[in-house]
């Protein structure tokens, strides 16, 4: 015998008998077993083989868990997209690359480059000279104060986990949910957008006014902005790598230009720069037209007009008419940088504020002016081009100090950014504060020239082209930046118009972002101006930083599990500080602006919040809902709700049928239209089986929900399984409701084929529902002819609820009414109540104590007393009874005797219901709905069938019917 034939003949063969190709059909469990005791052996491990289906063992994931990466979709990509064209089909593509950038070119130098642009270079010095040194000493701080300390809450957000690309839209949203995260983000991306405006904007006004001042033209700021949005616009279309490459060029543009500055002003210590300025008596004059700052000058042993008298005079000679104030005050030179030591900074120590028009006016020189005189050649003097107040210059300045998030927005690139976002950023903006705090002393706001360039050492042009680049590069940033971030929102899909917006290139590029982007950022370009368009953007980026900081304290203050920061230097006082800060700011800039982005951020909330996917990312914002329940829950529990806080609190027992349907759907649509999508509704259903053996089927069962969706029943459902329909339908009774918010009325359906015999157990099932809801103190409400009642979509424009008040019930009658009429399905019916008054009552006195009772309670409501008279049995009533009695022995299987006295209450109390049943037929067929006390069910169980036959004669003929039986207690009161 060969190996082979040993192998197929061989004892794993011989077991039963069977061939060798169907033994792994048949002994496949048993197969499987053994494979698996071969998998675990030696690694001590058997115990847990059971758990090894679903639970990996930890040796096997942890290298994994360890080295977690994150690689973003974004330039890198397109990067290697670009460079591997053209490569051959066969190249085996290379790996990418894990983030490697650290806290330095990660983190710190991008946020220096956010940080120092246009605003610091075009408006920092004219800041200066309007608000003087101490109101721009408070703006500045109050601007870096408000980036540190969103700063630190960013940082101990950062560091509470590993941080996906997405940086600051993915903190917020993962911190507050998806309705804050989603209107923040989009607040985050405008301010990014219009942030590329307002660079784009700054970099024209540096090439038309510095660079190439003979290029200007009619509505230059609109068409050269427009030019150059569309080039950056391409660029970043075309190629996102050259848009990286060159952010470094940009960067040592923005270094450079700093230093450049400090080195001049070191040397205006001792050699003042040469930057003369013309004033005429304490105006200001344009330097334009006039070559010597002088009235006249000596030339040749002779007086001689200079240009700048021709301006001013109507002639060259000496006896000309001259302007007035003109010829009553001199002509004189000041430097306009009069250096550290000249004591400047003493004399701009205020602010100087002035109304747009306004001449500006040098402060410690007099001059002879009459105020009644005409202003005459006031274009030849440099006036206030817009009116200035403290507010305003807050709005401009604050996008100086933005920029903080440039950091955290890479954090995919990042090797280590739980290390590197707190360090980067808070270094960058201690950094930044500096040289801001240190660079507002000099120099005075001067039209015409660049100030700050005058103060660079070798020469201002080092200024005027680095600043010049500077704008360029963060305009092509914003463009970069803002359609990615848009694109991360879109593809959350937790708001549904954008989806759109989440698709792009194939290697992912964001093209139909990039083109919304470049639409929203032309609306900056025409407005054309960088002091309108700096407001706008600091709104959006003012609330984004409140949402950071209020992120952050909400979770300190929660203490989620989850919550472990490595950043420590964090508490909740100064997140709520910062978020102060961030809104103060937004009202000081511009109330106006605020309240628009207020509305913005409203409208995307709401909308998420309706028609929004959800999202469920662990949140802080369910966390509150936690711990405002939990507290609720707490002090519910502190006693029974007084009267004039009672309300219906039902649980609906729904059955189900064989597909795990509700039977009775329409249970739910009554419920919403007593509910009036207000309080507390549980719908409840048992499963009978074991919890192991039917585990599927309840979850089955508990579809429900997608019924309660339909019917807009806001609540609750609960499914139970137990070994019979009776004890499940007990302990949802128990059971239900956490705490003090539990049920207090039970909703169940009228069984209308307890006649049948099949269905015994069913009636006697409900009687008990009955029987438990009276000793539990609940009210209890059962609809009679339930797929009679009216879906929510059904409207009655007339009719009449009736309501028959035979005993009291704790005002349960006069409660539900009211309820159902809140209800557009009832809104238009009218109620009507009526009482039963016995031969010894006095209806008319009875009548109007219910109508002055209805009054006390505020319910309008047309009142009848019915008189019921004492009346001979008829003989259908003692045949009604006879056959009761019948069905009932043959219900019971039994054959016993009647004796006399319980015949003789049968007989009663079906008279009673005979002769109820046709007053209320008389006077109530027609009602569109019909409430009625429910009689209490016999305390003897032999007679529960008697009792199910009382009732059926009692609403016998009515369309629809409500059995109220109350709970106990008062439920309505004539007090306020």
């Amino acid at each position: 015998m060969t190996d082979t034939e040993e192998g197929e003949g061989g004892p794993n063969s011989q077991g039963d008998g069977n061939p060798k190709e169907s033994s792994p059909f048949i002994n496949s469990s048993s197969a499987s077993d053994v494979e698996k005791s071969q998998q675990y052996d030696g690694k001590n491990m058997a115990l847990f083989e059971e758990e090894m289906d679903n639970s990996p063992m930890v040796s096997s994931i942890l290298s994994s868990l360890a080295n977690y990466s994150n690689l973003p979709q974004g330039s890198k990509e397109h990067e290697e997209a670009e460079n591997e064209e053209g490569a051959a089909p066969s190249k085996k593509k290379p790996a990418v690359k894990a983030p490697s950038l650290g806290t330095l070119m990660g983190v710190y130098l991008p946020c220096i480059q956010n940080i120092f642009g246009v605003i610091l270079f075009l408006r920092m010095t004219w800041m200066v000279g309007i608000g003087g040194v101490f109101g721009s000493f408070i703006i500045v701080f109050m601007c870096c104060s408000t980036t540190m300390l969103t700063a630190i809450s960013m940082s101990a957000i950062a560091t509470n986990g590993v941080v996906p690309a997405g940086g600051s839209y993915y903190m917020i949203s993962r911190s507050l949910g998806p309705e804050f995260g989603g209107a923040v983000g989009i607040c985050f991306y405008l301010g990014t957008t219009f942030a590329g405006a307002m660079y784009i904007l700054g970099a024209i006004e540096l090439l038309l006014i510095y660079i190439l001042p003979q290029a200007a033209m009619l509505n230059n700021m609109r068409v050269y902005g427009t030019i150059v949005l569309s080039f950056m616009a391409t660029v970043v279309f075309v190629g996102v790598k050259y848009v990286n490459k060159l952010a470094l060029v940009f960067l040592a543009c923005v270094i450079l230009s700093i230093l450049a500055v400090y080195a001049g002003v070191i040397k205006t210590a001792f050699e003042p720069p040469v930057f003369p300025v013309c004033i005429l008596g304490n105006r200001t004059l344009i330097s334009k037209g006039f070559d010597v700052c002088a009235k006249v000058i000596e030339r040749d042993n002779g007086t001689v007009t200079t240009k700048l008298w021709k301006i001013f005079c109507d002639s060259e000679f000496l006896n000309a008419t001259c302007d007035e104030y003109f010829a009553n005050n001199n002509v004189s030179e000041i430097q306009g940088i009069p250096g550290v030591s000249s004591g400047i900074l003493a004399e701009n120590l205020f602010g100087y504020y002035l109304e747009k028009g306004d001449f500006l006016e040098k402060r410690g020189i007099s001059a002879m002016q009459d105020p009644d005189a005409p202003i005459t050649n006031s274009n030849r003097y440099v006036l206030a081009d817009i009116t200035s107040f403290f507010t305003l210059l807050v709005g401009i300045y604050f996008p100086s100090v933005t920029g903080i998030m440039a950091g955290s927005n890479r954090s995919g690139d990042l090797r280590d950014a739980q290390k590197s976002i707190p360090i980067g950023t808070i270094a960058a903006i201690t950094t930044t504060s500096i040289i801001c705090l240190s660079d507002f002393r000099f120099g005075e706001g001067v039209d015409g020239n660049l100030v700050i360039g005058t103060l660079a050492w070798p020469s201002p042009w080092v200024i005027v082209i680095g600043s010049f680049f500077s704008t360029c590069g963060a305009g092509l940033q914003s463009l970069t930046g803002a359609p990615r971030l848009l694109q991360a929102i879109s593809r959350d899909s937790v708001i549904p118009f954008l989806k759109v917006f989440g698709h792009g290139k194939a290697n992912g590029e964001p093209t139909w972002a990039l083109l919304l982007t470049a639409s929203i950022c032309e609306i900056g370009i025409i407005i054309a101006s960088l002091d309108a368009v700096a407001p706008i953007l600091s709104m959006f980026f003012l609330m984004c930083y409140m949402f950071v900081n209020l992120a952050c304290a909400l979770q300190t203050l929660l203490r989620t599990p989850n919550w472990r920061p490595r950043f420590k230097f964090y508490h909740w006082a100064l997140s709520f500080l910062g978020m102060s800060l961030c809104l103060s700011l937004m009202f000081i800039c511009s109330w106006y602006y605020a309240i628009v982005a207020m509305v913005i951020a409203t409208c995307i909330y709401k909308y998420i919040e309706f028609a929004g996917a959800e999202k469920e990312w662990g949140d802080g914002i369910r966390g509150i809902s936690l711990s405002a329940a939990r507290f609720a829950l707490m002090r519910l529990e502190e006693g029974p709700p007084h009267t004039k806080n009672w309300r219906p609190q039902i649980m609906v027992l729904v059955s189900m049928d064989s597909e795990q349907n509700v039977e009775q759907p329409r249970l739910l649509s009554l419920t919403n239209q007593l509910k009036a999508g207000k309080g507390l509704t549980i719908v409840g259903t048992s499963v009978v089986g074991t919890f192991l053996n039917n585990h599927a089927e309840a979850q089955k069962a508990d579809q429900v929900c997608t019924l309660m969706e339909t019917e807009k029943v806001k609540g609750f459902s609960q499914v139970v399984i137990s070994s019979n329909l009776r004890d499940g339908t007990s302990h949802l009774i128990q059971v239900g409701g956490l705490g003090g918010l539990k049920h207090n009325t039970v909703l169940v359906s009228w069984p209308r084929t307890w006649k049948q015999a099949e269905d015994n157990l069913r009636f006697r099932n409900f009687i008990e529902v009955v029987r438990e809801t009276t000793a539990a103190s609940m009210a209890l409400l059962v609809p009679k002819n339930i797929a009679a009642y009216p879906s929510n979509g059904e409207r009655f424009t007339e009719g009449h609820i009736d309501v028959w008040w035979i005993v009291h019930d704790g005002g349960m009658l006069m409660l539900l009414p009211f309820l159902l009429r809140q209800h557009k399905v009832w809104r238009k019916c009218k109620m009507r109540i009526f009482t039963v008054a016995q031969m010894d009552d006095n209806s008319i006195q009875m009548k109007k104590d219910l109508i002055t009772f209805l009054y006390h309670l505020r319910i309008d409501a047309e009142v009848e007393v019915v008189e019921m008279h004492d009346s001979d049995i008829s003989a259908y009533t003692y045949e009604k009874t006879l056959v009761m009695e019948q069905r009932s022995q043959i219900l019971k299987q039994m054959h016993l005797t009647k004796n006399e006295m319980e015949r003789e209450s049968n007989v009663r109390r079906m008279h009673t219901a005979l002769r109820l049943n046709e007053v209320i037929m008389k006077k109530s067929k027609e009602a569109k709905l019909v409430l009625l006390n429910m009689p209490g069910p016999p305390k003897n169980r032999m007679g529960e069938e008697n009792y199910m036959e009382f009732l059926e004669v009692l609403t016998e003929g009515l369309n629809r019917v409500l059995l109220v039986r109350g709970g106990g207690r008062e439920v309505i009161t004539i007090y306020s």
